[in-house]
Protein backbone atom coordinates (compact mmCIF):
# COMPACT_ATOMS: atom_id res chain seq x y z
CA UNK A 1 0.00 0.00 0.00
CA UNK A 2 1.31 3.45 -0.96
CA UNK A 3 0.14 6.25 1.32
CA UNK A 4 0.06 8.52 -1.71
CA UNK A 5 -2.05 6.20 -3.92
CA UNK A 6 -5.00 7.85 -5.73
CA UNK A 7 -3.31 10.50 -7.83
CA UNK A 8 -1.37 7.94 -9.86
CA UNK A 9 -2.79 5.66 -12.56
CA UNK A 10 0.19 3.33 -12.92
CA UNK A 11 2.21 1.29 -10.47
CA UNK A 12 5.62 2.69 -9.65
CA UNK A 13 8.57 1.10 -11.48
CA UNK A 14 10.25 -1.56 -9.30
CA UNK A 15 13.70 -0.01 -9.61
CA UNK A 16 12.24 3.38 -8.80
CA UNK A 17 10.44 1.88 -5.83
CA UNK A 18 13.66 0.31 -4.53
CA UNK A 19 15.51 3.58 -5.08
CA UNK A 20 12.79 5.56 -3.30
CA UNK A 21 12.34 3.15 -0.40
CA UNK A 22 13.83 4.00 2.99
CA UNK A 23 12.64 1.07 5.10
CA UNK A 24 16.04 -0.63 4.96
CA UNK A 25 17.37 2.04 7.31
CA UNK A 26 14.39 3.84 8.85
CA UNK A 27 13.14 0.50 10.24
CA UNK A 28 15.45 1.13 13.20
CA UNK A 29 13.05 3.93 14.23
CA UNK A 30 10.10 1.54 14.55
CA UNK A 31 9.76 2.01 18.32
CA UNK A 32 9.86 5.79 18.01
CA UNK A 33 7.39 5.72 15.11
CA UNK A 34 4.91 3.80 17.23
CA UNK A 35 5.54 5.95 20.31
CA UNK A 36 4.86 9.08 18.25
CA UNK A 37 1.73 7.55 16.74
CA UNK A 38 0.38 6.56 20.16
CA UNK A 39 0.89 10.13 21.41
CA UNK A 40 -0.76 11.51 18.26
CA UNK A 41 -3.74 9.13 18.53
CA UNK A 42 -4.13 9.97 22.22
CA UNK A 43 -4.31 13.68 21.38
CA UNK A 44 -6.73 13.10 18.47
CA UNK A 45 -9.11 11.32 20.82
CA UNK A 46 -8.78 13.92 23.57
CA UNK A 47 -9.56 16.69 21.06
CA UNK A 48 -12.51 14.70 19.62
CA UNK A 49 -10.92 14.86 16.18
CA UNK A 50 -11.54 11.12 16.17
CA UNK A 51 -13.75 9.35 18.67
CA UNK A 52 -12.17 8.37 22.00
CA UNK A 53 -13.21 4.79 21.26
CA UNK A 54 -11.30 4.76 17.97
CA UNK A 55 -8.36 6.45 19.64
CA UNK A 56 -8.23 3.69 22.24
CA UNK A 57 -8.55 1.03 19.53
CA UNK A 58 -5.63 2.55 17.61
CA UNK A 59 -3.47 2.79 20.73
CA UNK A 60 -4.15 -0.84 21.66
CA UNK A 61 -3.37 -1.94 18.11
CA UNK A 62 -0.11 0.00 18.00
CA UNK A 63 0.95 -1.33 21.40
CA UNK A 64 0.27 -4.87 20.23
CA UNK A 65 2.28 -4.32 17.03
CA UNK A 66 5.27 -3.02 19.01
CA UNK A 67 5.08 -5.95 21.39
CA UNK A 68 4.95 -8.42 18.49
CA UNK A 69 7.93 -6.79 16.76
CA UNK A 70 10.00 -6.78 19.96
CA UNK A 71 9.21 -10.43 20.65
CA UNK A 72 9.98 -11.45 17.07
CA UNK A 73 6.44 -12.56 16.39
CA UNK A 74 6.03 -9.88 13.71
CA UNK A 75 8.71 -9.28 11.10
CA UNK A 76 9.00 -5.92 9.37
CA UNK A 77 8.13 -6.16 5.69
CA UNK A 78 11.25 -4.85 3.96
CA UNK A 79 9.31 -4.36 0.70
CA UNK A 80 7.27 -1.57 2.29
CA UNK A 81 8.12 1.97 1.22
CA UNK A 82 9.05 3.10 4.72
CA UNK A 83 8.46 2.25 8.36
CA UNK A 84 5.43 4.59 8.55
CA UNK A 85 3.73 2.79 5.67
CA UNK A 86 4.43 -0.60 7.21
CA UNK A 87 3.07 0.32 10.65
CA UNK A 88 -0.07 1.97 9.30
CA UNK A 89 -0.72 -0.92 6.92
CA UNK A 90 -0.26 -3.49 9.69
CA UNK A 91 -2.51 -1.48 12.02
CA UNK A 92 -5.28 -1.24 9.42
CA UNK A 93 -5.01 -4.97 8.71
CA UNK A 94 -5.52 -5.67 12.41
CA UNK A 95 -8.20 -3.17 13.45
CA UNK A 96 -9.86 -2.24 10.16
CA UNK A 97 -10.88 1.25 9.03
CA UNK A 98 -10.07 2.77 12.41
CA UNK A 99 -6.42 2.33 11.50
CA UNK A 100 -6.90 4.65 8.54
CA UNK A 101 -7.79 7.46 10.95
CA UNK A 102 -4.34 7.47 12.56
CA UNK A 103 -2.92 9.72 9.86
CA UNK A 104 -5.54 12.42 10.46
CA UNK A 105 -3.87 15.85 10.82
CA UNK A 106 -0.44 14.38 10.20
CA UNK A 107 1.98 14.15 7.28
CA UNK A 108 4.91 11.83 6.83
CA UNK A 109 6.97 15.02 6.79
CA UNK A 110 6.27 15.95 10.42
CA UNK A 111 6.05 12.27 11.37
CA UNK A 112 9.58 11.42 10.24
CA UNK A 113 10.90 14.67 11.71
CA UNK A 114 9.52 13.51 15.06
CA UNK A 115 10.76 9.93 14.71
CA UNK A 116 14.35 10.92 14.08
CA UNK A 117 14.33 13.39 16.97
CA UNK A 118 13.02 10.72 19.37
CA UNK A 119 15.52 8.16 18.09
CA UNK A 120 18.53 10.45 18.24
CA UNK A 121 17.66 11.60 21.75
CA UNK A 122 18.10 7.99 22.87
CA UNK A 123 21.32 7.70 20.88
CA UNK A 124 22.66 10.83 22.60
CA UNK A 125 22.10 9.09 25.94
CA UNK A 126 23.80 5.91 24.71
CA UNK A 127 26.84 7.86 23.51
CA UNK A 128 26.99 9.79 26.79
CA UNK A 129 26.88 6.53 28.78
CA UNK A 130 29.77 5.13 26.72
CA UNK A 131 31.81 8.31 27.17
CA UNK A 132 31.28 8.17 30.92
CA UNK A 133 32.53 4.57 31.00
CA UNK A 134 35.64 5.58 29.05
CA UNK A 135 36.16 8.54 31.37
CA UNK A 136 35.99 6.25 34.40
CA UNK A 137 38.75 4.11 32.88
CA UNK A 138 40.83 7.26 32.32
CA UNK A 139 40.19 8.54 35.85
CA UNK A 140 41.25 5.23 37.38
CA UNK A 141 44.45 5.19 35.33
CA UNK A 142 45.18 8.84 36.08
CA UNK A 143 44.80 8.21 39.78
CA UNK A 144 47.06 5.15 39.57
CA UNK A 145 49.80 7.02 37.66
CA UNK A 146 49.43 10.48 39.20
CA UNK A 147 53.14 10.54 40.12
CA UNK A 148 54.58 8.66 37.12
CA UNK A 149 56.98 11.13 35.51
CA UNK A 150 57.08 11.33 31.71
CA UNK A 151 58.09 13.95 29.17
CA UNK A 152 55.49 16.38 27.94
CA UNK A 153 55.81 17.33 24.29
CA UNK A 154 55.30 20.26 21.97
CA UNK A 155 55.99 19.82 18.23
CA UNK A 156 56.57 16.15 19.20
CA UNK A 157 59.80 17.32 20.89
CA UNK A 158 60.41 16.70 24.56
CA UNK A 159 59.46 19.92 26.30
CA UNK A 160 58.82 19.77 30.06
CA UNK A 161 58.30 17.04 32.65
CA UNK A 162 54.72 16.03 33.45
CA UNK A 163 53.09 12.87 34.75
CA UNK A 164 51.23 10.15 32.90
CA UNK A 165 48.20 10.86 35.09
CA UNK A 166 48.28 14.51 34.03
CA UNK A 167 48.49 13.54 30.36
CA UNK A 168 45.51 11.20 30.69
CA UNK A 169 43.43 13.88 32.40
CA UNK A 170 43.78 16.08 29.32
CA UNK A 171 41.63 13.53 27.50
CA UNK A 172 39.18 13.38 30.41
CA UNK A 173 38.72 17.14 29.98
CA UNK A 174 38.09 16.74 26.24
CA UNK A 175 35.54 14.01 26.81
CA UNK A 176 33.77 16.03 29.48
CA UNK A 177 33.31 18.82 26.95
CA UNK A 178 31.88 16.20 24.60
CA UNK A 179 29.31 15.27 27.24
CA UNK A 180 28.41 18.94 27.59
CA UNK A 181 27.99 19.28 23.83
CA UNK A 182 25.72 16.21 23.74
CA UNK A 183 23.56 17.65 26.52
CA UNK A 184 23.36 20.99 24.70
CA UNK A 185 22.48 19.26 21.44
CA UNK A 186 19.58 17.49 23.15
CA UNK A 187 18.01 20.80 24.19
CA UNK A 188 17.34 21.78 20.59
CA UNK A 189 16.51 18.23 19.56
CA UNK A 190 13.83 17.66 22.20
CA UNK A 191 10.99 19.62 20.57
CA UNK A 192 8.00 18.20 18.71
CA UNK A 193 7.38 19.05 15.04
CA UNK A 194 4.06 17.16 15.00
CA UNK A 195 1.31 19.51 13.90
CA UNK A 196 3.46 21.06 11.20
CA UNK A 197 1.75 18.76 8.71
CA UNK A 198 3.35 18.63 5.28
CA UNK A 199 4.48 22.27 5.61
CA UNK A 200 1.51 24.52 6.50
CA UNK A 201 0.07 23.03 9.67
CA UNK A 202 -3.57 21.90 9.70
CA UNK A 203 -7.11 23.18 10.19
CA UNK A 204 -7.77 20.56 12.88
CA UNK A 205 -7.79 21.82 16.50
CA UNK A 206 -4.61 20.03 17.57
CA UNK A 207 -3.09 20.20 21.03
CA UNK A 208 0.56 20.13 19.99
CA UNK A 209 1.82 20.79 23.51
CA UNK A 210 -0.05 17.72 24.80
CA UNK A 211 1.74 15.51 22.28
CA UNK A 212 5.09 16.98 23.31
CA UNK A 213 4.24 16.37 26.95
CA UNK A 214 3.27 12.75 26.28
CA UNK A 215 6.63 12.23 24.55
CA UNK A 216 8.63 13.96 27.33
CA UNK A 217 9.76 16.70 24.96
CA UNK A 218 10.50 20.27 25.99
CA UNK A 219 8.04 21.99 23.66
CA UNK A 220 6.98 22.35 20.05
CA UNK A 221 8.53 23.87 16.94
CA UNK A 222 7.44 27.47 16.35
CA UNK A 223 7.18 27.46 12.54
CA UNK A 224 5.58 24.75 10.42
CA UNK A 225 7.95 25.22 7.47
CA UNK A 226 10.96 24.91 9.75
CA UNK A 227 9.32 22.08 11.68
CA UNK A 228 9.42 19.72 8.72
CA UNK A 229 12.63 20.94 7.06
CA UNK A 230 14.92 21.46 10.07
CA UNK A 231 17.80 19.03 10.33
CA UNK A 232 20.07 21.34 12.32
CA UNK A 233 19.78 18.95 15.26
CA UNK A 234 21.14 16.12 13.10
CA UNK A 235 24.01 18.32 11.92
CA UNK A 236 24.70 19.31 15.53
CA UNK A 237 24.85 15.69 16.61
CA UNK A 238 27.08 14.78 13.66
CA UNK A 239 29.34 17.71 14.54
CA UNK A 240 29.50 16.61 18.16
CA UNK A 241 30.24 13.01 17.18
CA UNK A 242 32.94 14.26 14.80
CA UNK A 243 34.62 16.15 17.65
CA UNK A 244 34.42 13.03 19.82
CA UNK A 245 36.13 11.12 17.01
CA UNK A 246 38.83 13.82 16.81
CA UNK A 247 39.56 13.24 20.48
CA UNK A 248 39.58 9.46 20.11
CA UNK A 249 41.80 9.73 17.03
CA UNK A 250 44.34 11.95 18.81
CA UNK A 251 44.39 9.56 21.76
CA UNK A 252 44.76 6.62 19.37
CA UNK A 253 47.71 8.31 17.68
CA UNK A 254 49.47 8.59 21.03
CA UNK A 255 48.65 4.99 21.94
CA UNK A 256 50.17 3.92 18.62
CA UNK A 257 53.33 5.92 19.29
CA UNK A 258 53.61 4.91 22.93
CA UNK A 259 53.53 1.18 22.20
CA UNK A 260 56.16 1.42 19.44
CA UNK A 261 59.72 0.28 20.17
CA UNK A 262 60.85 3.88 19.72
CA UNK A 263 58.81 4.92 22.80
CA UNK A 264 57.79 1.72 24.60
CA UNK A 265 55.88 3.71 27.21
CA UNK A 266 53.04 1.19 27.23
CA UNK A 267 52.21 -2.28 26.00
CA UNK A 268 48.82 -3.30 24.71
CA UNK A 269 47.14 -6.44 25.95
CA UNK A 270 47.22 -9.33 23.48
CA UNK A 271 43.41 -9.21 23.34
CA UNK A 272 43.62 -5.80 21.67
CA UNK A 273 46.52 -6.39 19.28
CA UNK A 274 47.17 -8.43 16.16
CA UNK A 275 50.24 -9.96 14.57
CA UNK A 276 51.76 -10.07 11.12
CA UNK A 277 51.25 -12.84 8.60
CA UNK A 278 54.99 -12.95 7.80
CA UNK A 279 56.79 -11.08 10.62
CA UNK A 280 56.55 -13.14 13.80
CA UNK A 281 57.92 -10.39 16.04
CA UNK A 282 55.12 -7.90 15.27
CA UNK A 283 52.45 -6.80 17.72
CA UNK A 284 50.28 -4.27 15.94
CA UNK A 285 47.97 -1.66 17.57
CA UNK A 286 45.16 -2.39 15.12
CA UNK A 287 42.34 -1.25 17.42
CA UNK A 288 43.84 2.20 17.87
CA UNK A 289 44.57 2.39 14.15
CA UNK A 290 40.98 1.48 13.27
CA UNK A 291 39.61 4.12 15.64
CA UNK A 292 41.94 6.65 14.05
CA UNK A 293 40.81 5.57 10.58
CA UNK A 294 37.10 5.53 11.38
CA UNK A 295 37.27 9.19 12.36
CA UNK A 296 37.50 9.97 8.63
CA UNK A 297 34.38 7.94 8.01
CA UNK A 298 32.43 9.97 10.57
CA UNK A 299 33.73 13.27 9.17
CA UNK A 300 32.41 12.05 5.81
CA UNK A 301 28.97 11.50 7.34
CA UNK A 302 28.96 15.10 8.56
CA UNK A 303 30.06 16.40 5.16
CA UNK A 304 27.37 14.29 3.49
CA UNK A 305 24.55 15.99 5.36
CA UNK A 306 26.09 19.47 5.19
CA UNK A 307 26.25 19.06 1.42
CA UNK A 308 22.71 17.68 1.20
CA UNK A 309 21.21 20.51 3.25
CA UNK A 310 23.09 23.48 1.85
CA UNK A 311 20.92 24.07 -1.23
CA UNK A 312 17.47 22.79 -0.24
CA UNK A 313 14.61 25.30 -0.56
CA UNK A 314 11.82 25.23 2.02
CA UNK A 315 10.15 23.07 3.00
CA UNK A 316 10.61 19.27 2.86
CA UNK A 317 12.50 17.69 -0.05
CA UNK A 318 13.27 14.02 -0.63
CA UNK A 319 17.00 14.83 -0.41
CA UNK A 320 16.50 14.93 3.35
CA UNK A 321 15.97 11.18 3.40
CA UNK A 322 19.77 11.02 3.16
CA UNK A 323 20.08 12.29 6.73
CA UNK A 324 19.36 8.93 8.32
CA UNK A 325 22.02 6.68 6.82
CA UNK A 326 24.66 9.32 7.55
CA UNK A 327 23.74 9.94 11.16
CA UNK A 328 22.97 6.27 11.92
CA UNK A 329 26.39 5.29 10.57
CA UNK A 330 28.08 7.97 12.68
CA UNK A 331 26.21 6.90 15.81
CA UNK A 332 27.03 3.22 15.32
CA UNK A 333 30.67 4.02 14.55
CA UNK A 334 31.30 6.27 17.53
CA UNK A 335 29.64 3.83 19.92
CA UNK A 336 31.76 0.87 18.88
CA UNK A 337 34.90 3.03 18.82
CA UNK A 338 34.36 4.38 22.36
CA UNK A 339 33.50 1.00 23.84
CA UNK A 340 36.40 -0.83 22.18
CA UNK A 341 38.87 1.95 23.01
CA UNK A 342 37.81 1.92 26.67
CA UNK A 343 38.38 -1.84 26.93
CA UNK A 344 41.77 -1.49 25.24
CA UNK A 345 42.89 1.36 27.50
CA UNK A 346 41.74 -0.45 30.62
CA UNK A 347 44.14 -3.34 29.94
CA UNK A 348 47.34 -1.50 28.97
CA UNK A 349 50.61 -2.13 30.80
CA UNK A 350 52.48 1.06 31.68
CA UNK A 351 56.30 1.06 31.52
CA UNK A 352 57.13 3.64 34.20
CA UNK A 353 60.88 3.18 33.83
CA UNK A 354 60.88 3.97 30.11
CA UNK A 355 58.73 7.03 30.68
CA UNK A 356 61.13 8.33 33.33
CA UNK A 357 64.21 7.55 31.23
CA UNK A 358 62.72 9.54 28.37
CA UNK A 359 61.99 12.40 30.74
CA UNK A 360 65.59 12.37 31.97
CA UNK A 361 66.84 13.10 28.46
CA UNK A 362 66.27 16.09 26.25
CA UNK A 363 66.89 18.81 28.89
CA UNK A 364 63.18 19.08 29.70
CA UNK A 365 64.10 20.66 33.06
CA UNK A 366 65.78 23.63 31.33
CA UNK A 367 62.83 25.92 32.06
CA UNK A 368 63.12 25.04 35.75
CA UNK A 369 66.81 25.88 35.61
CA UNK A 370 65.97 29.29 34.18
CA UNK A 371 63.23 29.79 36.78
CA UNK A 372 65.82 29.05 39.49
CA UNK A 373 67.79 32.11 38.35
CA UNK A 374 64.61 34.19 38.15
CA UNK A 375 63.87 33.37 41.79
CA UNK A 376 67.41 34.55 42.52
CA UNK A 377 66.56 37.92 40.99
CA UNK A 378 67.80 37.59 37.40
CA UNK A 379 65.40 38.84 34.66
CA UNK A 380 63.80 35.92 32.80
CA UNK A 381 65.34 36.80 29.42
CA UNK A 382 68.82 36.79 30.95
CA UNK A 383 68.06 33.55 32.79
CA UNK A 384 66.76 32.04 29.53
CA UNK A 385 70.00 32.96 27.70
CA UNK A 386 72.21 31.59 30.49
CA UNK A 387 70.32 28.30 30.56
CA UNK A 388 70.51 27.99 26.78
CA UNK A 389 74.27 28.39 27.02
CA UNK A 390 74.33 25.67 29.69
CA UNK A 391 72.41 23.30 27.44
CA UNK A 392 74.86 23.95 24.60
CA UNK A 393 77.74 23.23 27.00
CA UNK A 394 76.11 19.96 28.10
CA UNK A 395 75.66 18.88 24.48
CA UNK A 396 79.32 19.64 23.70
CA UNK A 397 80.51 17.69 26.74
CA UNK A 398 78.01 14.83 26.49
CA UNK A 399 76.48 15.70 29.86
CA UNK A 400 73.05 16.60 31.22
CA UNK A 401 72.04 19.49 33.46
CA UNK A 402 71.99 17.04 36.37
CA UNK A 403 75.57 15.84 35.75
CA UNK A 404 77.13 19.16 34.73
CA UNK A 405 79.61 20.25 37.49
CA UNK A 406 78.69 23.33 39.51
CA UNK A 407 81.86 25.04 38.26
CA UNK A 408 80.47 25.02 34.75
CA UNK A 409 77.26 26.57 36.05
CA UNK A 410 79.13 29.33 37.87
CA UNK A 411 81.32 30.01 34.84
CA UNK A 412 78.19 31.00 32.92
CA UNK A 413 76.32 32.76 35.78
CA UNK A 414 77.72 33.34 39.26
CA UNK A 415 74.20 33.30 40.74
CA UNK A 416 74.16 29.49 40.52
CA UNK A 417 74.90 27.41 43.63
CA UNK A 418 74.40 23.79 44.71
CA UNK A 419 70.67 24.43 45.13
CA UNK A 420 70.27 24.25 41.37
CA UNK A 421 70.44 20.45 41.45
CA UNK A 422 67.43 20.30 43.74
CA UNK A 423 65.59 22.76 41.47
CA UNK A 424 66.13 20.68 38.34
CA UNK A 425 65.27 17.31 39.88
CA UNK A 426 62.53 15.79 37.71
CA UNK A 427 60.39 14.86 40.69
CA UNK A 428 60.69 18.36 42.12
CA UNK A 429 60.05 19.93 38.73
CA UNK A 430 56.72 18.13 38.63
CA UNK A 431 55.79 18.45 42.30
CA UNK A 432 56.31 22.20 42.34
CA UNK A 433 53.88 22.75 39.45
CA UNK A 434 50.93 23.04 41.80
CA UNK A 435 49.04 25.71 39.88
CA UNK A 436 45.43 24.60 39.35
CA UNK A 437 45.35 22.30 36.33
CA UNK A 438 49.07 21.57 36.63
CA UNK A 439 50.91 18.21 36.58
CA UNK A 440 51.80 17.99 40.28
CA UNK A 441 50.51 14.67 41.66
CA UNK A 442 48.36 16.50 44.21
CA UNK A 443 46.76 18.53 41.39
CA UNK A 444 46.12 15.42 39.30
CA UNK A 445 44.44 13.66 42.23
CA UNK A 446 42.38 16.76 42.94
CA UNK A 447 41.36 16.93 39.27
CA UNK A 448 40.35 13.26 39.29
CA UNK A 449 38.21 13.79 42.39
CA UNK A 450 36.55 16.89 40.91
CA UNK A 451 35.82 15.11 37.62
CA UNK A 452 34.23 12.18 39.44
CA UNK A 453 31.96 14.61 41.23
CA UNK A 454 30.98 16.22 37.93
CA UNK A 455 30.12 12.82 36.45
CA UNK A 456 27.81 12.11 39.35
Amino acid sequence: MKLWAGRFKHEIDKKTNDFNSSISFDCRMVKEDIEGSIAHATMLGAQNIISPKESEKIIDGLSEILSDIQSGKLKIDMTAEDIHTFIEGELTARIGDSGKRLHTARSRNDQVALDIRLHLLKQCDAIADSIEQLMNVILNKAEQYADTVMPGYTHLQRAQPITFGHHLMAYASMLYRDLDRLADCKKRMAVSPLGSGALAGTTYPLDREKVAELLNLNGVTSNSLDGVSDRDFVLELLSTISIIMVHLSRFSEEIIMWCSWEFKFIELDDAFSTGSSIMPQKKNPDIAELVRGKSGRVFGDLMTLLTVMKGIPLAYNKDMQEDKEAVFDAVDTVLICIDTFAAMLDTITVNKENMRNAAAKGFINATDCADYLVYKGLPFRDAYKATGTLVATCIDKGLTLETLPIEEYKAICDMFDEGVYDAISLDNCVKRRTVKGGPAPCCVLSEVKAMRELLK
